[in-house]
Parts: C-alpha cells; structure tokens; sequence
C-alpha cells in the first residue's frame, strides 16, 4: 500500500498600516514570493488578495501559504536568516497586523 504524506502548511495573513501604497505592497508580496522560492525547504508558494463578501476578516486583507514537507522544515525556515531579512524590511515597517496559522494538513 501507497502512503501519501500531506503537506505541512504556514498560513500568514497581512493587514497593512494605513498609508501603505499599492506599490509598496507589491513589493512585499514580489519579496515574499523571491523568499520562498530561494529556500528549499519551502515546497509550495501560493498568496491571494482577500475577496470574501462575509466581512469576517477583521481587516486582513492578503493571505500568503507556504508548504513544507513536515514541521521540522518549517521549524528551520522561522528562523533562516533570508526570512528574518524579510521580516525586518518588509513585515516589520508594513505591517498592522498579522496572524499566522500552521497546521498538518488533512487528506
């Protein structure tokens, strides 16, 4: 019997600081994509621009998914230095708030 191992996810959700341009954000989110394409541990790279008309989102308005093959790789990519690099130029100056969720996902 074939065992197929699910992905680990890392969930991260922006509310941008008000005055933050367009432009700007494009950068954060072309950074974020160069981030996870530049560390192997990352397996998968999605991101998307909140659309739900529930207005459940308590202000958070893009969502960025990284995958990795297990916990122990996300555990190494938290503190790698180009993800703190990225943290402290982009996250840091930017960022109102935001929320992270990591979770083993289910099949």
């Amino acid at each position: 019997m074939n065992t197929i191992t699910a992905p680990y996810r890392h969930m991260v959700l922006f509310r941008f600081k008000p005055g933050t341009t367009p432009a700007t954000t494009e950068a954060i989110v072309k950074a974020f994509r160069q981030l996870a394409l530049g560390i192997p541990l990352v397996t998968g790279f999605e991101w998307g621009r909140n659309s739900s008309p529930e207005n459940l989102d308590g202000g958070l308005t893009h969502c960025f998914l990284l995958s990795f093959a297990n916990p122990e790789d996300r555990d190494a990519y938290l503190p790698h230095p180009a993800h703190q690099a990225f943290v402290k130029q982009f996250v840091e100056p930017h960022l109102e708030k935001v929320c992270v969720v990591d979770y083993q996902a289910q099949e």
